[in-house]
């Protein structure tokens, strides 16, 4: 008796909309051999997988109850239906499996099983077979409709296969991705730690020596202690993103004016500004101190790193403004320039470690991608955030906010006991 069409399109649907559930392999594998048995209206049904290796095929799926007879039995790929199928990659029905040789008889002796009649599917995964699906035994003949319904089960049952496939290589590829990074942290904490010391020593002895040189050596001696110092900014910047993510960095709160941080770093970075000829402005609403909880250090080498940049990458008779402003909740800080910007394609990766915009900006004002991460983690320990907008050619704005618990803008007043 044949399947009714609304029921076949009905138990159809159910095992296609359940591809999207979140339901093992498994367990949707067995749900397509169970409807595939129902529908085509066979008595069992099996699911081979090929194995380029030894040439044979393996059962990948079965009936529970052929389970465990079959689990270490193969089947060859020449003088099988199996074979036959997945090499010609087109369906197969044998009505008397008794009157054709390609049938493999000896699957049927190991599992109790008497084979009459069978179906089988080639499985295509990228267009190309990598199993067969299989049913046996049907009472009336196999007709071209069970051919289409068995199609169309093993297509669902190649999509599940393929799913997971990607789904272990997504896993192992995540695995494989924290170990390099667990590495890549355990070699920049080793070598900033190894470092320390000689960097040290370096910038002490050449101190000591400026001292003594006079001016004949000065210009040598200063170029020693610029680069270890340069080099020394490097080591504490990989050490303060390791320090971040392996929780061994400290945030040491205490009541800081955030305007006096800016008129200081802006301050600092008088001399660089200067020598390219860049106006750094600072506007903050007058009788604002921006006081607040925070890491004045920390907050102070973000700010840094952010002015740093924007001079970097601003040509000479440029502008770079820095703003604060306090906020219902936070404190915001912005540095603008109006320099060569950030490519749309770089934009959403400046802040990780290491990372460069265009190698032929590297190339032109140097640096190892590491000033931008370093504000980041930092203005993270805050429970801030950092974001960037830019425009290739018009400039850039990088922007932080710290929360601002503290209304007042009042200095903390001094303990009266």
């Amino acid at each position: 008796m044949a399947i009714d069409r609304v029921k076949l399109l009905e138990r159809l649907f159910e095992i296609t909309r359940s591809l999207s559930a979140s339901v093992d392999v498994e367990t949707y594998l067995q749900s397509i051999l169970s409807a595939a048995t129902e529908l085509t209206e066979s008595e069992s049904a099996s699911l081979l997988e090929y194995d380029e290796a030894s040439q044979e095929f393996s059962f990948k799926f079965v009936p529970w109850f052929h389970r465990d007879a079959v689990s270490s039995a193969r089947v060859p790929l020449s003088g099988s239906v199996a074979g036959w199928v997945f090499l010609n990659a087109k369906p197969l029905a044998i009505d008397d499996v008794s009157k054709d040789d390609r049938h493999y008889n000896k699957i049927d002796d190991l599992v109790g099983f008497k084979t009459t009649s069978l179906l089988g599917v080639p499985l295509i995964v990228h267009g190309r077979p990598v199993g067969v699906f299989e049913v046996f035994n049907k009472k009336d003949n196999y007709t071209d409709e069970d051919i289409l319904i068995l199609d169309t089960l093993a297509s669902l049952a190649s999509t599940a296969l393929q799913n997971d496939m990607l789904e272990k290589n997504i896993f192992s590829s995540q695995e494989e991705a924290r170990e390099l990074d667990k590495l890549k942290n355990e070699f920049i904490a080793i070598t900033s730690h190894e470092l320390r010391t000689p960097l040290g020593l370096i910038l002490g002895h050449a101190t000591f020596l400026r001292e003594l040189v006079g001016n004949d050596f000065q210009e040598q001696v200063d170029a020693i202690i610029r680069n270890a110092t340069r080099l020394k900014e490097i080591i504490e910047s990989l050490a303060s993103v390791d320090n971040y993510e392996t929780g061994g960095s400290l945030v040491r709160s205490n009541q800081v004016s955030v305007a006096r941080i800016i008129e200081d770093v802006s301050a600092s970075f008088h001399e660089m500004a200067k020598n390219k000829r860049i106006a750094i402005k600072t506007e903050i609403k007058q009788g604002q101190e921006l006081w607040v909880d925070i890491d004045g250090g920390k907050i102070a080498i973000v700010l840094s790193n952010l002015l740093k940049n924007a001079l970097t990458f601003t040509n000479q008779g440029g502008h770079v403004l820095i703003r604060g402003e306090r906020q219902p909740e936070y404190i915001t800080v912005s540095v603008q320039d109006d320099g060569l910007g950030v490519p749309a394609k770089d934009l959403p990766r400046i802040f990780d470690r290491f990372y460069q915009v265009e190698s032929h900006l590297t190339r032109r004002h140097g640096g190892m991608g590491l000033g931008l991460s370093v504000a980041k983690v930092m203005i993270e320990m805050h429970g801030g955030r950092l974001w960037a907008e830019s425009r290739e050619g018009a400039g850039s704005t990088f922007t932080f906010l710290l929360p601002a618990n503290k209304k007042s803008e009042e200095p903390p007043q001094p303990f009266a006991g």
